[in-house]
């Protein structure tokens, strides 16, 4: 490990970070809002080691029914919630790469927002790494009346110790990018971190670049036009973003909004190259199927392009005559070689070389599932990419239900790990096979050397066969860190 004696949490550069263990555990939360088990969420623990004795095994005494069942799970522990309807989402660290030289920091709580009930919840994943517990809640009212603030998401560490979580609303279900501040020891709301009468009309992800004074957010929509699913005519009302918004990260002041206009609508996931010298990165933009560069001019402010644009295809028996990709999420190498993001419509998953920053080149492609799939209800009328009908994706005798969305690439980068849950309203929508099936974890094995995908017929964590009923498994972390989580300053 590229560690030092007495030093804080997290790796000294990018390139440390890829020469860290392998993963072998990974957490993600797996959510029951909206389907029809009545069951708090709960935050599993994956086993993703292939020389673990928990990994793919079974005892020799189960009868093949429980067989079954342990030949495609290796979820060694959940930790369900004491609340019903939370829609866990995101998570974050309480220390990462950002306090590597304090030593006084440990990364060994889970910071886990819940996207509908605005509760957060800290898990203690330190004691016993395989086996998390809860360590603290901060309720849903300190948000809205120390902040105004509610429907958290994204959470991030500070190098200041202190924790950082964007919020895509207040309290009333109107639209409202803020942050809110927690006591990274206690815990404790601590109140905003922007002033005053600068939150953007919608929030969702953000990332931040110290050695430029800058953090850049993005935009999904109001939390009460999505929470139950996705209406196009709430795009042409006003009831989500396009735009991206540039801070002052020293004096916490809005300095700038990116309108990205159309092609960039709705940007979610946003990824600053990882090397802490950058000035640019991109964003990926559901709607329309796009990727966006954003940089530093000359002058010094910021400025965006558009640089990837997925085709969206003609269709019929969908709920528009065209459908788009829907980019999802995307996320960056640690040695900002290779982009990669998730088509969650159209079902697949695509790695570029991005050594030329401006100009993209597809390397891999790999699809899972989707809504064009050849037996589906769906019929594509016209590709742009000719790829037409796509096969259903069947590992280890389990169709996918669903398409990819939450993707985390191992530091090495050479696995990279997909669920395919975007958010319970969404999938009840899209995927309502998804709320009967369960979503399900799979692993694509990656060529980081010349490029290219390919899934792992030999690993599936099948999320339909839990305990209690189905269930929608979302992002996934590492208790080491990951390439979407740790920021160096």
């Amino acid at each position: 490990m590229a560690k030092c004696s007495g030093c804080g949490p997290g790796y000294r550069s990018p390139l440390d970070a890829m020469e860290g263990p392998r993963e072998e555990i990974v957490y993600l939360p797996c959510i029951y809002r909206t389907t029809d088990t009545q069951k708090p969420d709960y935050l599993a623990t994956v086993d993703v080691n292939p020389k673990s004795s928990t990994y793919c095994q079974f005892p020799s005494q189960m009868s093949h029914q429980l067989f079954i069942f342990f030949v495609f799970s290796q979820v060694i522990h959940r930790l369900p919630m004491p609340n019903l309807n939370d829609e866990l989402h995101h998570s974050g660290w309480n220390a990462c790469s950002s306090c590597f030289n304090d030593p006084s920091k440990s990364r060994n709580r889970l910071v886990l927002p819940s996207l509908i009930s605005s509760r957060i919840y800290v898990i203690d994943v330190g004691t016993n790494p395989r086996a998390p517990k809860i360590h603290k809640m901060v309720e849903p009212i300190d948000l809205y009346w120390k902040c105004g603030l509610a429907n958290p998401h994204t959470s991030h560490c500070l190098g200041s110790g202190q924790i950082m979580i964007s919020c895509m609303g207040e309290p009333a279900g109107g639209g409202k990018g803020g942050f809110v501040l927690l006591d990274g020891e206690t815990f404790e709301v601590v109140g905003n971190w922007e002033h005053p009468g600068e939150a953007a009309p919608f929030g969702y992800d953000f990332w931040y670049q110290p050695r430029h004074n800058v953090m850049i957010s993005t935009e999904w929509g109001a939390p009460k036009a999505l929470i139950h699913g996705f209406d196009p005519a709430h795009v042409k009302e006003g009831h989500y973003g396009s735009s991206l918004h540039v801070w002052d990260w020293t004096t916490h002041r809005k300095l700038q909004t990116l309108d990205l206009g159309e092609d960039g609508a709705i940007p979610l996931e946003i990824r600053f190259l990882h090397d802490p010298n950058a000035t640019e990165g991109y964003v990926g933009c559901a709607l329309r199927g796009c990727v966006f560069r954003f940089y530093r001019t000359l002058k010094g402010d910021w400025a965006a392009e558009k640089v990837i644009s997925v085709p969206s295809k003609k269709v019929e028996g969908w709920m528009l005559p065209e459908m788009p990709g829907l980019i999802t999420d995307i996320l960056i190498s640690l040695d900002d070689r290779f982009l990669y993001f998730s088509n969650w419509l159209h079902g697949d998953i695509r790695q570029y070389d991005i050594t030329d920053r401006r100009n993209p080149r597809l390397i891999g492609q790999v699809f899972l599932g989707g809504s064009i799939v050849s037996d589906g209800p769906v019929k594509v009328l016209e590709d742009p990419e000719k790829h037409g009908q796509t096969r259903p994706r069947i590992i280890k005798g389990k169709r996918v239900s669903g398409g990819p969305q939450m993707l985390q690439l191992s530091l090495d980068g050479r696995r990279l790990y997909v669920t395919t849950s975007l958010f319970s309203g969404w999938d009840k929508q899209f995927y309502p096979d998804m709320m009967r099936e369960g979503s399900v974890m799979m692993q694509i094995d990656v060529d980081s050397d010349q490029g290219g995908l390919s899934v792992n017929e030999n690993f599936l964590v099948d999320f339909g066969k839990e305990p209690d009923g189905p269930a929608l498994a979302h992002e996934l972390r590492y208790p080491g860190g990951d390439c979407t989580s740790d920021i160096w300053i």
